[in-house]
C-alpha cells in the first residue's frame, strides 16, 4: 500500500495593486480626514476606446494627473500612488513638475504605509490608526 503525499504550493505572499492601496487609503480618510480637509481621486487609468479617449481629451482630461488630489486650508496636496514595483511614466514627470511650478506640493508613494505617512506629515490624517 503506497501512501501518496499531498506537495504543498509555495505560499505567494500577497502583492497589494494599487487599486487595493487607493481603496485603503479612502477608508482612511473615512474614518480619519482632517475636517477641513476636501479629497478626492482622479479616475484617468485604465483602458479607453478611441472615440471616449478623445472625448475626454477634449473637454480638458490631463493624463499623469496624480492619483489622489487634497486641498487644505488653501494647500493643494498631490499624491501618486503606486506599488512597491510601481514607477512613474514620463508624463507623469511632467505633470507633477507643471504641478509643482502652480505651487502644489506633489508625493509619490511606493506602498500604503508610505501613503498614510505622507497624509499624516501634510495634517490630511489625523488621529491613530487602529
Amino acid at each position: 500500500m503506497s501512501v501518496t503525499r499531498r506537495h504543498r504550493l509555495p505560499q505567494r505572499r500577497y502583492q497589494a495593486n494599487e487599486r487595493d492601496i487607493q481603496r485603503s487609503v479612502i477608508q482612511h480618510l473615512a474614518w480619519r480626514a482632517h475636517p477641513d480637509a476636501f479629497c478626492f481621486h482622479v479616475p484617468l487609468g485604465g483602458y479607453r476606446k478611441p472615440i471616449e479617449a478623445a472625448i475626454l481629451k477634449s473637454i480638458g482630461t490631463i493624463a499623469g494627473v496624480p492619483d489622489l488630489i487634497c486641498i487644505l486650508y488653501g494647500r493643494v496636496y498631490c499624491l501618486e500612488i503606486k506599488t512597491e514595483r510601481g514607477r512613474v511614466s514620463d508624463v507623469q514627470h511632467v505633470v507633477h513638475e507643471r504641478l509643482r511650478r502652480a505651487g502644489a506640493e506633489v508625493v509619490v508613494a511606493f506602498n500604503l504605509n508610505e501613503v498614510l505617512t505622507q497624509l499624516t506629515a501634510w495634517g490630511i490624517l489625523v488621529g491613530r490608526s487602529q
